[in-house]
Protein backbone atom coordinates (compact mmCIF):
# COMPACT_ATOMS: atom_id res chain seq x y z
CA UNK A 1 0.00 0.00 0.00
CA UNK A 2 0.87 3.56 -0.71
CA UNK A 3 2.28 5.79 1.88
CA UNK A 4 3.52 9.28 2.00
CA UNK A 5 7.24 9.59 0.82
CA UNK A 6 10.06 10.73 2.78
CA UNK A 7 13.08 11.85 1.98
CA UNK A 8 15.05 8.64 3.46
CA UNK A 9 12.81 7.19 0.26
CA UNK A 10 14.91 8.22 -2.57
CA UNK A 11 18.62 7.78 -3.59
CA UNK A 12 20.84 10.21 -1.17
CA UNK A 13 21.82 11.59 -4.50
CA UNK A 14 18.41 12.50 -5.03
CA UNK A 15 16.36 13.48 -1.86
CA UNK A 16 18.69 17.16 -1.94
CA UNK A 17 16.70 18.18 -4.65
CA UNK A 18 13.26 16.75 -3.16
CA UNK A 19 10.71 19.13 -1.13
CA UNK A 20 7.71 17.49 -0.06
CA UNK A 21 4.63 18.97 0.63
CA UNK A 22 1.82 16.63 2.43
CA UNK A 23 -1.96 16.71 1.38
CA UNK A 24 -3.45 19.43 3.53
CA UNK A 25 -5.35 17.29 5.66
CA UNK A 26 -4.84 14.38 7.37
CA UNK A 27 -6.78 10.96 6.43
CA UNK A 28 -6.57 7.71 7.43
CA UNK A 29 -5.86 6.71 3.75
CA UNK A 30 -2.78 7.08 2.22
CA UNK A 31 -2.97 9.72 -0.63
CA UNK A 32 -4.44 8.67 -3.82
CA UNK A 33 -2.46 11.10 -5.55
CA UNK A 34 1.14 12.19 -6.19
CA UNK A 35 1.59 15.38 -8.02
CA UNK A 36 5.70 16.72 -9.42
CA UNK A 37 6.10 20.33 -9.54
CA UNK A 38 9.43 21.43 -11.82
CA UNK A 39 10.49 24.92 -12.16
CA UNK A 40 11.77 26.69 -14.85
CA UNK A 41 15.09 27.87 -15.91
CA UNK A 42 16.77 30.02 -13.10
CA UNK A 43 13.83 29.37 -10.69
CA UNK A 44 14.34 27.01 -7.66
CA UNK A 45 11.86 24.34 -5.49
CA UNK A 46 10.89 26.82 -2.86
CA UNK A 47 8.21 28.95 -5.03
CA UNK A 48 6.63 26.04 -6.03
CA UNK A 49 6.55 24.15 -3.08
CA UNK A 50 4.76 27.56 -1.56
CA UNK A 51 2.28 26.68 -4.69
CA UNK A 52 2.00 23.47 -3.96
CA UNK A 53 0.75 24.54 -0.50
CA UNK A 54 -1.56 26.86 -1.67
CA UNK A 55 -3.58 24.55 -4.06
CA UNK A 56 -4.66 22.84 -1.20
CA UNK A 57 -5.09 19.72 -3.50
CA UNK A 58 -7.10 16.75 -1.51
CA UNK A 59 -5.79 13.35 -0.99
CA UNK A 60 -2.85 14.50 -2.67
CA UNK A 61 1.15 15.16 -1.50
CA UNK A 62 3.01 17.15 -3.83
CA UNK A 63 6.89 17.20 -4.37
CA UNK A 64 8.72 20.18 -5.41
CA UNK A 65 11.78 18.75 -7.00
CA UNK A 66 14.64 20.92 -8.06
CA UNK A 67 16.56 21.24 -11.12
CA UNK A 68 20.24 19.68 -10.38
CA UNK A 69 21.97 21.87 -12.63
CA UNK A 70 23.37 25.14 -10.94
CA UNK A 71 23.31 27.99 -13.77
CA UNK A 72 26.98 29.21 -14.29
CA UNK A 73 29.12 32.46 -14.27
CA UNK A 74 27.34 33.07 -10.76
CA UNK A 75 23.85 32.98 -11.77
CA UNK A 76 21.62 32.34 -9.50
CA UNK A 77 19.42 29.28 -9.72
CA UNK A 78 18.95 25.75 -11.70
CA UNK A 79 18.34 24.47 -14.62
CA UNK A 80 16.91 21.19 -16.05
CA UNK A 81 19.22 20.98 -19.07
CA UNK A 82 22.36 18.25 -19.64
CA UNK A 83 23.71 21.95 -21.04
CA UNK A 84 23.87 25.57 -21.68
CA UNK A 85 23.10 26.96 -25.10
CA UNK A 86 22.16 30.43 -26.41
CA UNK A 87 19.13 30.78 -28.64
CA UNK A 88 20.00 33.09 -31.89
CA UNK A 89 18.66 35.86 -29.32
CA UNK A 90 21.04 35.63 -27.24
CA UNK A 91 18.88 34.44 -24.57
CA UNK A 92 19.20 30.56 -23.04
CA UNK A 93 18.04 28.16 -24.67
CA UNK A 94 15.71 26.03 -22.35
CA UNK A 95 16.05 23.07 -25.19
CA UNK A 96 19.41 21.73 -24.81
CA UNK A 97 18.94 17.83 -23.77
CA UNK A 98 17.51 16.43 -20.80
CA UNK A 99 19.25 13.06 -20.10
CA UNK A 100 20.25 13.62 -16.66
CA UNK A 101 16.98 15.29 -15.59
CA UNK A 102 15.27 12.14 -17.05
CA UNK A 103 17.30 10.12 -15.41
CA UNK A 104 16.40 11.96 -11.76
CA UNK A 105 12.45 11.32 -12.87
CA UNK A 106 12.68 7.96 -13.49
CA UNK A 107 14.44 6.72 -9.85
CA UNK A 108 11.89 9.43 -8.17
CA UNK A 109 8.65 8.10 -10.26
CA UNK A 110 9.16 4.69 -11.62
CA UNK A 111 11.53 3.85 -8.76
CA UNK A 112 11.11 5.45 -6.07
CA UNK A 113 6.97 6.35 -6.54
CA UNK A 114 5.83 2.98 -8.49
CA UNK A 115 7.90 0.69 -7.76
CA UNK A 116 9.20 1.49 -3.50
CA UNK A 117 5.74 2.81 -2.50
CA UNK A 118 3.35 1.14 -4.60
CA UNK A 119 1.60 4.45 -6.17
CA UNK A 120 -0.27 3.57 -9.75
CA UNK A 121 0.70 5.91 -12.44
CA UNK A 122 -2.75 6.79 -13.43
CA UNK A 123 -2.25 8.71 -9.94
CA UNK A 124 1.04 10.29 -10.58
CA UNK A 125 0.87 14.03 -12.71
CA UNK A 126 2.99 16.77 -13.01
CA UNK A 127 3.16 20.59 -13.35
CA UNK A 128 6.08 22.14 -15.08
CA UNK A 129 6.95 26.11 -15.71
CA UNK A 130 9.18 26.73 -18.96
CA UNK A 131 12.09 23.99 -18.88
CA UNK A 132 10.27 22.52 -16.08
CA UNK A 133 7.03 21.81 -18.42
CA UNK A 134 9.28 20.54 -21.42
CA UNK A 135 10.80 17.99 -18.98
CA UNK A 136 7.64 16.68 -17.84
CA UNK A 137 6.39 16.10 -21.45
CA UNK A 138 9.57 14.30 -22.42
CA UNK A 139 9.55 12.19 -19.65
CA UNK A 140 5.62 11.36 -20.12
CA UNK A 141 6.29 10.80 -23.45
CA UNK A 142 9.03 8.23 -23.25
CA UNK A 143 6.66 6.22 -20.76
CA UNK A 144 6.23 3.39 -23.41
CA UNK A 145 9.96 3.33 -24.21
CA UNK A 146 11.56 3.02 -20.57
CA UNK A 147 9.02 0.85 -19.04
CA UNK A 148 7.59 -1.22 -22.02
CA UNK A 149 4.43 -0.82 -21.19
CA UNK A 150 0.84 0.69 -22.54
CA UNK A 151 0.38 2.49 -20.05
CA UNK A 152 -0.39 6.25 -18.65
CA UNK A 153 0.28 9.20 -16.15
CA UNK A 154 -2.32 11.13 -14.61
CA UNK A 155 -1.46 14.07 -16.73
CA UNK A 156 0.99 16.48 -17.65
CA UNK A 157 0.47 20.65 -17.06
CA UNK A 158 3.31 22.41 -19.35
CA UNK A 159 2.88 26.16 -18.94
CA UNK A 160 5.00 27.71 -21.52
CA UNK A 161 6.94 24.44 -21.91
CA UNK A 162 7.08 22.93 -25.68
CA UNK A 163 7.59 19.41 -26.45
CA UNK A 164 11.85 18.99 -26.85
CA UNK A 165 13.00 17.75 -30.03
CA UNK A 166 14.50 14.65 -28.12
CA UNK A 167 11.18 13.15 -26.89
CA UNK A 168 10.16 10.23 -28.70
CA UNK A 169 7.03 10.62 -31.53
CA UNK A 170 5.21 7.24 -30.39
CA UNK A 171 1.42 7.53 -29.24
CA UNK A 172 1.33 8.56 -25.45
CA UNK A 173 -2.39 8.40 -23.37
CA UNK A 174 -0.95 10.37 -20.85
CA UNK A 175 -3.06 13.87 -21.12
CA UNK A 176 -1.73 16.94 -21.29
CA UNK A 177 -2.75 20.83 -20.46
CA UNK A 178 -1.19 22.76 -22.85
CA UNK A 179 -1.07 26.53 -21.44
CA UNK A 180 0.95 29.55 -22.94
CA UNK A 181 0.77 33.52 -23.12
CA UNK A 182 -1.48 35.46 -25.82
CA UNK A 183 1.70 36.69 -27.69
CA UNK A 184 5.14 35.81 -26.92
CA UNK A 185 4.96 32.40 -26.20
CA UNK A 186 7.64 29.48 -26.48
CA UNK A 187 4.52 27.49 -26.86
CA UNK A 188 3.81 28.19 -31.27
CA UNK A 189 1.91 26.88 -33.09
CA UNK A 190 3.98 24.11 -34.69
CA UNK A 191 4.91 23.08 -31.17
CA UNK A 192 0.98 23.08 -30.26
CA UNK A 193 0.89 20.32 -33.40
CA UNK A 194 3.61 18.29 -32.23
CA UNK A 195 2.39 18.21 -28.59
CA UNK A 196 -1.11 16.71 -30.47
CA UNK A 197 0.70 14.31 -32.85
CA UNK A 198 2.53 12.60 -29.87
CA UNK A 199 -0.30 12.96 -26.87
CA UNK A 200 -3.85 11.50 -27.94
CA UNK A 201 -5.38 13.79 -25.59
CA UNK A 202 -4.41 17.73 -25.86
CA UNK A 203 -6.26 20.59 -24.11
CA UNK A 204 -4.46 24.63 -25.35
CA UNK A 205 -4.97 27.26 -23.04
CA UNK A 206 -4.06 30.62 -23.84
CA UNK A 207 -4.10 33.43 -21.32
CA UNK A 208 -5.18 36.39 -22.45
CA UNK A 209 -3.48 39.91 -22.52
CA UNK A 210 -0.44 38.31 -21.80
CA UNK A 211 2.86 39.45 -23.68
CA UNK A 212 5.32 36.86 -22.55
CA UNK A 213 4.88 32.78 -20.35
CA UNK A 214 4.54 33.11 -16.93
CA UNK A 215 2.50 31.71 -13.79
CA UNK A 216 -0.75 32.12 -12.78
CA UNK A 217 -1.90 35.49 -11.89
CA UNK A 218 -5.55 35.52 -10.98
CA UNK A 219 -8.18 32.72 -10.77
CA UNK A 220 -9.61 32.36 -14.03
CA UNK A 221 -5.83 30.86 -15.12
CA UNK A 222 -5.72 29.24 -11.73
CA UNK A 223 -9.09 27.84 -12.68
CA UNK A 224 -7.46 25.95 -15.66
CA UNK A 225 -5.09 23.82 -14.05
CA UNK A 226 -7.62 23.46 -10.82
CA UNK A 227 -10.21 22.11 -13.54
CA UNK A 228 -7.96 19.44 -15.15
CA UNK A 229 -7.24 18.17 -12.13
CA UNK A 230 -10.54 18.13 -10.75
CA UNK A 231 -11.40 15.28 -13.44
CA UNK A 232 -8.41 13.84 -13.32
CA UNK A 233 -7.48 13.60 -9.60
CA UNK A 234 -7.87 9.73 -7.89
CA UNK A 235 -10.21 9.76 -4.40
CA UNK A 236 -10.71 6.52 -2.11
CA UNK A 237 -14.32 7.88 -1.74
CA UNK A 238 -14.41 6.07 -5.48
CA UNK A 239 -14.12 9.52 -8.01
CA UNK A 240 -12.37 9.59 -10.75
CA UNK A 241 -10.47 6.28 -9.80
Amino acid sequence: MSRIPTLTDFPPSISPLVTIVPPPTASSHPPANVLLLLHGLGDKAEPFANLAAALRLPETVCISLRAPCPLPLGLSGFHWADDIHLSHAGTLDPDAGFTKSIGILQQVVENTLVTALGYPRRGIFFVGFGQGGMLALEFAARLRTSTGQDDEYGGVISIGGPLPHSAPSQAVKTPVLLIGSEKGSLVSVESEKRVKSVFSSVRVVRWRGRNKDGMMQNREETSDLMDFLARRLRSWAGVNK
